[in-house]
């Protein structure tokens, strides 16, 4: 199964996907260097009057609800029910839900409207789709990955959404199968929008790659193993931002085998 994840890899590289990025205005540039770098070719559009047109030539659709706004949801909806229409993959980034009401409401309002491929959050945000009892701590987690697998699996099964719990261990939920990543390093919540840029690299790999529960492995494999490297190169956050998108772009095959931790 490991050398199928590099195998992933180089098919991403190879299909060069066109992800349709609506996200947030703090990570539009870090989420996009890191699709450059994984061989994808990113677009941030949110206007209402082009994001059904981009759909039409996305691979996939990312939405990520970071910096919220009236307008942003709407064209939200608007692409999600395209990318349904014309059955292409989409991933859903519930950043800070449990922070706010209107967050949270976003989120199911999001979810009742149309379908998800994938939905990617941190354990907090999992858990406060699930229930109204827990809050995140603005848009940080307050609750481990391990603590979320739960609300992981109800959320796959009402939704029948690949669930992907990120932390200090992914968990990535669908039907029967639960895959464990126990790549990565603390430093990279010092980064902002590495969980946002996780989101968008599944984007491209589920635009890429039939098997969206192996995409989705694939794509937090590379992202902790790259993490992790990129950690031994830097001195602090700042270094890690610039040698974690040099290391998705020049990571070998034989570096990235012998870092993989990844369970099922």
């Amino acid at each position: 199964m490991e050398n199928q994840i590099w195998q992933d890899i180089l098919l991403v590289r190879k299909k060069s996907p066109l992800v349709l990025n609506i996200t947030n205005y703090v990570v539009m540039n870090f989420s996009a260097n890191v699709l450059l770098a994984t061989g994808c070719s990113p677009v941030m559009a949110h206007a209402k009057n082009e994001v059904m047109d981009m759909v039409k030539i996305a691979n996939a659709l990312v939405i990520n609800i970071g910096t919220l706004s009236e307008h942003w949801v709407e064209s939200m909806k608007l692409a999600l029910k395209r990318a349904n229409e014309l059955s292409k993959p989409v991933v859903l980034d519930p950043v800070g839900s449990g922070a706010t009401p209107y967050r949270t409401d976003t989120v199911n309002d999001l979810l009742s409207y149309g379908r998800f491929s994938v939905i990617r959050g941190n354990a907090s945000e999992i858990m406060s789709i699930v229930s109204d009892e827990h809050k995140t701590k603005g848009v940080d987690s307050s609750e481990s990955s391990d603590k979320a697998v739960n609300a992981a699996k109800w959320l796959n099964q009402k939704y029948n959404s690949i669930v992907c719990v990120s932390g200090a261990t992914d968990y990535i939920v669908s039907n029967n199968r639960i895959a464990k990543i126990y790549n990565g390093h603390p430093m990279m919540t010092s980064v902002t929008g590495m969980g946002c840029a996780a989101t968008a690299l599944i984007g491209g790999f589920i635009g890429s790659i039939d098997d969206k529960f192996r995409a989705t492995v694939s794509a937090m494999a590379l992202m902790g193993v790259a993490g992790e490297l990129a950690v031994e190169k830097s001195e602090g956050p700042g270094s890690l931002m610039l040698n974690f998108i040099d290391k998705i772009y020049n990571i070998t095959k034989e570096e990235f085998l012998s870092s993989l931790k990844v369970e099922y």
